[in-house]
């Protein structure tokens, strides 16, 4: 074996080096392997980036959790829905950048947890709900819990290999983010027409009800992430999104309350599809089963 197959922890076994000599050459060698693992452990900028978009989300939320103390709540909602685009952004990030990591998946789940589970509790129960008192209390703390049993149940199904392929098209029951939306309803519509019809606690207390309950139902909701569009529908939709986007600018209230209200409504017609595309699918083995 030559002298340069020698490993640094032979050193000790060198007769022509002194001790002084030999501590030197191990402290060296020492400084060299702790920055050669220090190299083979960094990551770059893109394994951290949809963790630092999934980080602002949770301070989104939180951030709205103070503009709700003091009673700010254009811009507690506006945090809020801030926290949701960025939800929306950083898984699809970190899969383009081939990112995707287990710690990344529970920090969403922490921040989700925050951001739509906690914050949209806090904000309506300080705006509206704190005048029903105990019952008003109790709905936002099953908004706050509801949320947070969706996103364990959505942890544990991750990757369910049961599922027909057309399933993964649907969510079990309405997301977190989803679930703050609908919670959250009532303020954007009073932030838009000032009505004191929905700035009561009966009507916020519904919301927060059906928001609570919907996410920990087995009501199928479109996902979206595995949707393919055939190409007659890419141009409409380009020209729907420019138009949202357009009237967010214009008219903010407005057009995120008629968004919260047409998810509403499209969570029967996305149920309906699902059972369609569950009974076609019943009917084609059952006849595919005396073929085979």
């Amino acid at each position: 074996m030559g002298d340069d197959d020698r490993d640094i922890n032979d050193i000790d076994d060198d007769p022509l080096g002194t001790p002084e000599e030999t501590q030197r050459r191990r402290r060296f060698g020492g400084v060299m392997g702790s920055a050669a693992r220090r190299r083979l452990k960094s990551l770059s900028f893109n394994r951290i980036f949809p963790n630092i978009l999934t980080l602002l989300a949770l301070c989104a939320g939180l951030t709205a959790i103070r503009y709700g103390i003091s009673a700010q709540w254009d811009r507690a909602a506006v945090a809020m829905v801030l926290a949701a685009m960025l939800d929306g952004v950083d898984g699809r990030v970190a899969r383009m950048l081939r990112s995707t990591t287990k710690f990344g998946a529970e920090l969403d789940s922490l921040a989700d947890a925050v951001s739509f589970g906690v914050a949209p509790a806090m904000v309506m129960y300080l705006w509206v709900m704190h005048d029903a008192g105990g019952i008003g209390w109790a709905l936002c703390l099953l908004h706050a819990v509801c949320a947070v049993l969706r996103l364990a149940r959505f942890n544990t199904m991750v990757g369910a290999p049961d599922l027909p392929p057309w399933a993964h098209n649907y969510f079990t029951g309405v997301p977190s983010p989803g679930g703050a939306g609908i919670a959250i309803l009532p303020l954007m519509i009073w932030l838009y027409s000032g009505s004191d019809f929905v700035a009561s606690p009966v009507v916020a207390g519904i919301f927060l009800l059906a928001s609570s309950v919907l996410m920990v139902s087995q009501v199928p909701v479109y996902s979206g992430k595995h949707m393919r569009l055939k190409p007659q529908w890419v141009v409409p939709l380009m020209i729907v999104i420019g138009a949202i986007a357009a009237f967010l600018v214009t008219d903010p209230w407005a057009t995120l309350s008629i968004v919260g209200i047409v998810y509403l409504i499209s969570i029967p017609f996305s149920a309906l599809s699902f059972r369609r595309l569950e009974q076609r699918a019943q009917t084609d083995a059952k006849t595919a089963a005396p073929a085979a």
